[in-house]
């Protein structure tokens, strides 16, 4: 297929457009290169050095001999991307190219304004573009666990059957997002949906819980081909936060009491549940969600693995609870349905001591560049 990458310089969309350049795919990359932007705005950084776009693009034509074609501008300006949209005719689109931080659109009044405008002008962009020039494009974009919130009810994989006064439907699944991002991307579903019902289009949401991992098939054959690592309280997951922190002897900082539930992946499941979409794909009108994860932790039970693991490398981890800097349920029931993708085949992979090994051994590697302050919250939900 000729498939475009939007947000192919980053943590996912980097690794997804090798994996699809690996099989024979034809890839083009669209990205405004923002988030290496965000590092120079807070003082952030990637622990794996991330070289230039055009040099990753090089790097993976000499080793394989696949040419990624790259345009370098923003989605949210349809003179830029209606041209080249239309130039490239895909027959896919995999849509990561959206501000991804719950915490950074939660700085203040400009940063959620920016966030929520980036992204749902973004994807309005995309959906214009393939209704009026490709209408038989599949898109395949990255939504999020966060859209449902933490009900006291099972949560299904998009929708929601309902009996009410003796009459039954099936609607949505009630979204209660817990910051401006996540907010952002409950708008983006509804316009997808929207878009599906209204014109006819094809569209897959993947719903995807927290990401772990570094290193796939294809960013192994070379060290200028690895994806991002952050560890800061912005970007940065609790996992990656926690195991920097065992590593550089720092107390890992559970927030709250540590009860928090969410829905977690390896990075090479990412890759796989994309591709399985993408080869699967809706049917013309039809808005179908996909959760994707495969397992289930809280905060404090993946802080418990991170000390068990640092134990098994001579490393006594300790763990410090501090204030929780955000507005959520600290205990709660969790319970989210995520069979879709394993019907499709996913066989998926799961958090253990070796993958911890493996992104411990890669920070020991880089942990002179680590800098201990950006590991602290400094991003209050509450005014």
């Amino acid at each position: 297929m000729r498939i475009i990458v939007i947000g192919g310089d980053g943590y996912l969309g980097w690794p997804t457009a090798l994996h699809l350049s690996a099989r024979g795919h034809e890839v083009a990359i669209v990205d405004n290169l923002v988030r290496r932007g965000y590092d120079n705005e807070l003082g952030t950084h990637s622990l794996t050095p991330i070289v230039s776009i055009q040099e990753r693009i090089a790097v993976w034509k000499k080793l394989t001999g696949h040419t990624i074609e790259l345009a370098i501008g923003d989605i949210c300006d349809y003179s830029f991307f209606e041209p080249f949209f239309c130039t490239f005719a895909p027959e896919a689109v995999v849509h990561f190219g959206e501000q991804r931080s719950a915490p950074y659109s939660m700085i203040d009044r400009r940063h959620a304004v920016y966030t929520q405008t980036n992204n749902v002008v973004g994807t309005l962009n995309l959906l214009y573009a393939i209704a009026e020039h490709a209408p038989d494009c599949h898109l395949v974009k990255l939504g999020t666990m966060g859209e449902y919130g933490t009900p006291n009810i099972d949560i299904e994989e998009g929708y929601l059957t309902v009996t009410h006064n003796g009459r039954t439907d099936t609607m949505p699944y009630p979204k209660q997002p817990g910051s401006m991002y996540h907010l952002s991307k409950v708008h983006d579903s509804h316009n997808m949906m929207f878009a599906c019902r209204v014109w006819g289009l094809r569209a897959t949401d993947l719903n995807q819980g927290v990401v772990y991992g570094i290193d796939t098939a294809e960013t192994l054959h070379d060290p200028r081909l690895v994806t991002r690592f952050d560890y800061d309280a912005v970007f940065g997951t609790a996992l990656n936060r926690f195991i920097v922190q065992a590593v550089c002897d720092m107390p890992l900082t559970v927030y709250g009491k540590g009860g928090q539930t969410r829905g977690f992946l390896d990075i090479r499941d990412t890759l796989a549940c994309v591709e399985l979409a993408l080869n699967s794909p809706a049917a013309r009108g039809e808005f179908r969600v996909f959760n994707q994860f495969t397992e289930q932790f809280s905060v404090q039970q993946l802080a418990d693995i991170v000390v068990q693991a640092a134990a098994k490398h001579g490393i006594g981890a300790r763990i410090d609870h501090i204030d929780n800097p955000r507005v959520e349920k600290e205990e709660h029931y969790y319970n989210a349905a995520h069979s879709k993708l394993i019907d499709l085949g996913l066989q998926p992979h799961f958090l253990s001591d070796t993958l911890i090994d493996s992104v411990m051994t890669t920070i020991k590697m880089h942990m002179h560049v680590v800098r201990a302050n950006l590991v602290m919250p400094t991003v209050k939900w509450r005014n």
